[in-house]
């Protein structure tokens, strides 16, 4: 059954249609992931859904008496509300009755529990919970506000931060249990433990579920369906983000066949136009129109996206050194005598709860506060670029294309063009149209990518992000990340995007919340490993029995590390049948690629051959893991 039913709906801003005929339909236990670029109208579609904004045509269909709840990408509340208020939303009799035990207790408490009549209205409010089974709804509330990190129920909402405002807004979400839970960009501003918990409790959640996020990793472990919106329409792939771009990756094989077919086209047509006019008969009008029409239409679908390309500065060998560097706000330790040498490899990746001061460590880096004690050394040759969350950077008043004049008039891209400010803008997905409106009309993900435009045009080999991920589209992550692959500098990322983590950074550095920051080898994946052993090691060590009487200690010198096992024959002969496995695999795969293009029209043999090449890419990929164990061992 269809907890959601949509027909036909669209949306127009100005005379561009946003929304055009989006028809689809969310099964009551469905969980769909809402992609699609910056713009394309995913929080308009959940805003009209939500019944916040009013559509221009269509239906919008679901079943009397379902509960819906949705959570803005900026949770509004009034600033006098109490956050008790905020989270227990008393439209909902339930909730009504968990508000109010709540605010008795509390109150009680307060009162050293010497206030008889409030003594009185908590045994009711009990029996009461008693009555309608609501001590399991109360256990599950405090969980969820214990994860979010909910704590005073008692402040104002006025005096939270953005963040803490999105918690809120979250557990109420949450806690109201509905049939439709709409979340738009649930992950930021949450640290990664808690995507972590929020990621497993969406897993298992009963109801149905419309989720619009750039967290990756996040689309995969919670969405069975995804939903993408494009010019025109929303195309349905079933299957997780995973099973999405396995089907992506056809489709592009395929357009990239019809693209050629059509370029062959195009040139014969081409042809016949330069035969003369006595060619041209008025029969011919058909081919005049079609030769221009193939000469035009070159592809516009999903591989014509972003372009990130700017130049970097030479970066010489004395790079950044961190020496025994200290920060506070009152009785509160940020960062504790951190020292930190950093190299031109150095791509490195911070962690932590929030509050915890990753943020203090790259304004420090960047030089906009000052450390309390200790220094920051910065090389004669480093250029410093800084992605910062606030987007300090731009002025509201100034037109698009002026923001980005008064960095320069011409850029100067990583393969040496030189190319203008206007053409720069619009390999940043920023058309004529766009560049001359200003900026304070900009969506928060325009102006994000706007940011990162101004950031990379100061042609940077120090690159500061401080959550980059926050408001950007996939398909502009995506383009970093290929960006940042070949970025010739140093690279520091604050952020809870694991797949992010995993795709640019090669060392972590976790927050612990003390001011002591601990180094981990590897990327966000390894360290999940690391503290998984970590974990499992405490846990044998709490279980196991107390000697009876400790032995005498015998001081030793610390030995030195354990070298790797070397390689047993067996072993050698397994790393030279791998060689010849991979270099055999990657060749099939080549030919099938090549297959593929070849037998675009042939549904039957792309189906076989995609079949292939996943299983044979599933194969090569875990050859390649156990060469590399071998490889580095030999």
């Amino acid at each position: 059954m269809n907890i959601l039913t949509i027909e036909g709906l669209r949306k127009n801003f100005g005379v561009k249609p946003l929304l055009d005929a989006v028809t689809f339909g969310l099964a009551d236990d469905e969980k769909m992931g809402l992609i699609g670029a910056n713009g394309s109208g995913k929080t308009t579609l959940m805003r009209i859904i939500a019944g916040i904004e009013k559509a221009d045509g269509g239906r919008v269909m679901i079943p009397s008496g379902s509960r819906v709840a949705f959570l803005p990408q900026n949770p509004e509340f009034a600033a006098d509300m109490s956050v008790l208020d905020a989270v227990f939303d008393q439209g909902d009799p339930n909730l009504r009755l968990l508000h109010d035990y709540e605010e008795a207790t509390h109150a009680l408490t307060a009162s050293n529990g010497s206030d008889e009549a409030l003594l009185a209205r908590v045994f009711e409010l009990s029996h009461q919970l008693d009555v309608t089974g609501g001590w399991d709804r109360e256990a599950n509330a405090h969980a969820i506000l214990d994860r979010l990190g909910i704590v005073d129920t008692d402040a104002l909402v006025g005096t939270l931060s953005g963040g803490q405002r999105k918690r809120v807004a979250l557990a109420r979400a949450l806690l109201l249990q509905p049939d439709l839970l709409l979340l738009d960009e649930p992950t930021n501003h949450l640290d990664t433990e808690t995507i972590s918990w929020l990621e497993t409790y969406l897993a298992r959640y009963p109801g149905a579920l419309l989720l619009v996020t750039h967290d990756r990793y996040f689309l995969d472990r919670v969405t069975n369906r995804m939903l993408e919106v494009e010019p025109g329409g929303v195309k349905k792939y079933e299957g997780n983000y995973t099973r999405y771009l396995e089907l992506k990756e056809v489709q592009e094989q395929l357009a990239e066949a019809t693209e050629r077919t059509r370029q062959n086209l195009a040139k014969r047509e081409l042809i016949w136009l330069r035969r003369g006019a006595k060619a041209r008969t008025s029969k011919s009008k058909y081919r005049l129109e079609r030769a221009h029409a193939l000469q035009e239409g070159g592809r516009t679908g999903p591989g014509a996206g972003i372009e990130l390309s700017a130049a970097s500065t030479r970066l010489g060998k004395m790079v950044l050194e961190i020496d025994a560097v200290s920060k506070s706000y009152g009785d509160i330790t940020l960062v504790k005598k951190y020292s930190h040498l950093l190299t031109r490899e150095d791509r490195i990746g911070i962690i932590g709860p929030n509050g915890s001061g990753k943020t203090t460590l790259l304004e420090m880096i960047a030089g906009r506060i000052a450390p309390d004690s200790g220094k920051i050394d910065v090389g004669p040759t480093v250029v410093i670029g800084y992605f910062d969350q606030e987007v300090r950077a731009l002025n509201d008043s100034l037109r698009v294309i002026d923001t980005v004049t008064q960095v320069a008039e011409h850029v100067r891209t990583a393969d040496g063009t030189l190319i203008s400010a206007s053409v720069m803008l619009e390999r940043f997905l920023f058309p004529s149209a766009v560049q001359y409106t200003p900026v304070a009309k900009l969506s928060g993900g325009e102006r994000r990518r706007l940011h990162l435009l101004l950031v990379l045009m100061g042609a940077p080999n120090v690159l500061l992000l401080d959550e980059p991920t926050n408001d950007l589209d996939i398909p502009t992550l995506a383009a970093l990340e290929e960006y940042l692959d070949t970025f010739a500098g140093v690279l520091i990322v604050v952020s809870h995007d694991r797949w992010f983590l995993d795709r640019t950074i090669d060392n972590i550095l976790r927050f612990e919340g003390d001011g002591t920051i601990r180094p981990y080898p590897g990327d966000y994946s390894a360290y999940l490993e690391i503290k998984a052993r970590e974990e499992s090691a405490a846990a044998v060590a709490k279980s196991a029995p107390v000697p009876a009487a400790p032995k005498p200690v015998v001081k030793q010198e610390p030995s030195a590390a354990k070298p790797l096992a070397k390689l047993s024959f067996k072993e050698k002969t397994e790393l030279t049948e791998l060689e010849k496995r991979i270099e055999k695999a990657e060749s099939r795969k080549l030919a099938i690629e090549t297959e593929l293009g070849s037998n675009a029209s042939n549904f039957e043999a792309v189906a076989a051959l995609s079949g292939e090449l996943g299983e044979l890419t599933k194969k090569l990929d875990r050859d390649v893991e156990r060469w590399a164990e071998l490889s580095e061992r030999a």
